[in-house]
Parts: C-alpha cells; structure tokens; sequence
C-alpha cells in the first residue's frame, strides 16, 4: 500500500477547555475529536446538552498526525468532578422492551430423581 497523501498536522491542546470550545480548537488544527470508544455515538452526542469539558485526550498534545484523523477525548459535564467518570451515553431501552415477557408460563424441573 502507498503512504497516505493527507498533509501533517500537530494535535493542539485541547484539555481543559468546554468541548464546543476545543471542537473548534481541533478543527482549526485540522484534527477532529471523537469518542475513545470507536463503536461508540460520536463524542458530540455525549457531550450534549450542557456544558461539558474536556479531560483527557490521546494522542498528546504536539503529536503529528495526518490531517482529519481522530483525536480520542474524554468529557465531564460542567460541575463534576474531573475524577468523575466520563461521560457516558444513557442506554435507550430495547425496541421490543413492550413485549419482553413470555408468551406462556414455563417450568422446568432440575431436581433428580
């Protein structure tokens, strides 16, 4: 495979900084920002509504990178503690949660005898 095409770039700083605020931060350097999680929702899902900041990213500050590749950030809700967890998405309950129970009453018996 050949070498990427793509211009170099250096990751700024973007810790400590509201994530609406470090968004434009990155996209100015030519970097995006995204959920450390790949199979993850996209960070700005998890950082919405409300102001969240940013704690944690990876690569560090100074790195080169290709332009447009992903920087992994971690973000905390205005108020929280930075040792707080990150935040998470809240998990939508199952589609089908309205039919979860069994049709029909079953019993198995495990004792032996």
């Amino acid at each position: 495979m050949g070498e990427r095409m793509a211009r170099r770039v250096i990751v700024p700083d973007v810790v400590g900084l509201p994530f609406h605020v470090g968004r434009d931060v990155a996209a100015q350097a030519g970097v995006a920002l995204a959920n450390p999680d790949p199979d993850g929702p996209p960070i700005s899902s998890l950082a919405w509504p409300g102001l969240y900041y940013i704690v944690r990213q990876d690569p560090a500050p100074g790195t080169e990178l290709h332009e447009w590749d992903s920087v992994a950030i971690e973000v905390v809700k205005h108020g929280d503690s930075p040792d707080r967890e990150p935040a998470s998405p809240r998990p939508a309950p199952p589609a089908d949660a309205a039919h979860a129970a069994p049709e029909r009453d079953s019993y198995v018996d495990l004792t032996d005898d």
